[in-house]
């Protein structure tokens, strides 16, 4: 009787399977959008509610600019914006935690 891993087709699966749960890992995608502090007009794709922009259906992940974006944003008015290979970012305080890179006034998330 023929053991699986003697069948081609069973190898080829399973090599693309491998290959599909790889995939997560090597393509990161951008953070997530969520409410930020409203600092002036919203940026794309949010709507203001009471003090804050709230993210839409279309909006990308944001932040308060500070200076130039870093790596992988770009420039909405008052904010930040991701773009579709950035890494989640936040304000620079200090030294940037373990596990985070610099990009200017900002860390960046290492992958």
């Amino acid at each position: 009787m023929p053991r699986p891993s003697d069948d081609p087709l069973t190898c080829v699966a399973a090599l693309a399977f491998a290959l599909v749960g790889l995939t997560p890992v090597a393509i990161a995608d951008p953070p997530s959008p969520q409410p930020i502090i409203k600092t002036g007009p919203c940026p794309s794709g949010y709507s203001t509610r009471g003090g804050y922009c709230a993210p839409g259906s279309t909006a990308r992940f944001a932040l308060a600019k500070q200076g130039p974006c870093p790596s992988g944003y770009s420039t909405s008015g008052d904010y930040c914006l991701a773009g579709r290979q950035a890494r989640a970012a936040l304000p620079k305080v200090g030294n940037c935690p373990s596990g985070w890179s610099t990009s200017g006034a900002y860390c960046l998330q290492q992958r």
